[in-house]
């Protein structure tokens, strides 16, 4: 089991209820509840941070900007995830970006709520320390990966991530939903479009998987690993 998987679902139920203690059929009569269309900012860069959300449906992208203005994606959160939490470490203005790749519906807590649970529940606690452990950790490796390892192996394997995470069964083979597009792709793999596109078609064309805008189907996962090493032996 990965880290992630570790606590991203530590005592589900309760870190879900924590973070919306009110649910009605209406979502705007919950104060803590808010919806975002596709393309619209959550918070920006040097804004006031103050509150952490959790998501409870749709998609987010969490990004910063470069010297140059190029927008760099850090990482893609779906539903029971949880991202604003460095106002914990004392952060008062936000160093990077969250945006809503589709409608995306979340539920929001300030800094003093977050605070007054985590005086009452321990377990709460232990899920921010794994959580950003895990995230810390997760860059370490996209680094040490940018470092030691190609294009194509960086590609090959973020496909092998996605299946881990988000991946269903399907028979022999492995079905992830809601697939990215090839920009946002190279985005989190440090690659361009083209090197992607390029991949992407290759390992189809070998019949390893397929894919559209809405699905990325793996026909062997250990088809897919042995494609990663490749250029690595």
């Amino acid at each position: 089991m990965s880290h992630e998987k570790a606590f991203w679902y530590l005592e589900d139920t309760d870190i879900m209820n924590l973070f919306c203690p009110i649910r009605t059929k209406h979502a705007h009569e919950n104060h803590h509840t808010r919806t975002f269309k596709k393309g619209d900012f959550i918070y920006m860069p040097n804004e006031h941070a103050d509150k952490i959300y959790f998501i409870t449906n749709g998609q987010v992208k969490i990004g910063a900007y470069g010297d140059s203005g190029k927008q760099i994606t850090k990482a893609i959160l779906n539903p029971r995830e949880v991202f604003g939490e460095m106002i914990l470490m004392g952060v008062e203005k936000r160093l990077d970006f969250a945006i809503a790749v589709e409608e995306t519906t979340v539920c929001i807590l300030n800094k003093n709520e977050v605070n007054m649970l985590l005086q009452h529940y321990s377990k709460l606690s232990l899920f921010f320390m794994q959580m950003i452990g895990a995230r810390v950790l997760k860059l370490e490796q996209r680094l040490e990966s940018l470092i030691f390892k190609d294009s194509r192996t960086r590609v090959i394997d973020f496909l092998l991530e996605l299946a881990e995470k988000h991946g269903q069964p399907v028979g022999y083979e492995t079905l992830v939903k809601g697939f990215m597009t090839h920009q946002e792709i190279a985005n989190l793999t440090a690659t361009s479009r083209q090197t992607v596109t390029t991949v992407l078609n290759e390992l189809k064309t070998k019949n390893v998987i397929t894919f559209n805008r809405r699905r990325l189907l793996i026909r062997d996962l250990k088809l897919l690993a042995k494609e990663a090493m490749i250029l690595s032996n």
